[in-house]
């Protein structure tokens, strides 16, 4: 049963952020072979990383080609409806913080399965949660999420330390269920009231 709901979630996570990644083409000059590029690489860039850090290999879309195909289809239906969705920054926000509640929770998961220590499965859970967007940003000239002042990776951090935190105190279905709203809360928390980390500025600037 656990097993489904984390594979369920996964795929659920890959939708969101190749949604993520295409929208992030809107207005961009790029073709059609481009969203899809983006598009993949935001949704599945995370876990490849954490995959190959882990030496988790081959990689998870290469066991398993399903995802690669969910990504080509989700890009194709993103750019169809692209047009109908307004605020586009604010929807890149939202998929990201859902995208990111997500692979934190999956990253933590497959770390651990791996018999790494607590420490290792936090920094796996926030960096398959967001590298892929770190990538997306980069090839489309904007400065990453991780980067900027917003309250990002601080929140996987937070979900990270609560999924250890509870474990031994529920049941591994209420242990997903609850780290994953901790995560998204805390992001859509730091989304709707604009909270930041200090930014590192000079004098001069």
């Amino acid at each position: 049963m656990t097993e489904f709901i984390l594979y369920s979630l996964d795929l659920f996570g890959v939708t969101v952020l190749a949604i993520s990644g295409a929208l992030a083409a809107r207005g961009k000059g790029i073709d059609l072979f481009g969203v899809i590029v983006l598009a993949f690489v935001t949704s599945v860039g995370g876990g490849t990383f954490r995959d190959l850090v882990l030496g988790n290999t081959p990689v998870f879309w290469v066991k398993d080609p399903s995802y690669v195909f969910l990504v080509l289809s989700i890009a194709s239906l993103t750019l169809v409806f692209a047009n109908h969705i307004q605020r586009k920054r604010q929807w890149l926000l939202y998929m990201d913080a859902i995208g990111l509640a997500t692979f934190n929770l999956i990253g933590i998961q497959v770390a651990q399965s791996l018999g790494v220590s607590p420490t290792i499965c936090i920094i796996m859970g926030v960096m398959t949660g967001t590298v892929g967007g770190m990538i997306r940003d980069v090839l489309t000239n904007d400065i990453p999420l991780i980067l900027r002042e917003e309250v990002y990776a601080l929140t996987a951090i937070i979900g990270g330390i609560s999924y250890f935190a509870l474990s031994p105190w529920v049941s591994e279905e209420w242990l997903i269920l609850l780290t994953f709203i901790i995560t998204c809360s805390l992001r859509m928390i730091a989304i709707r009231w604009h909270l930041s980390l200090p930014t590192f500025s000079s004098k001069e600037s």
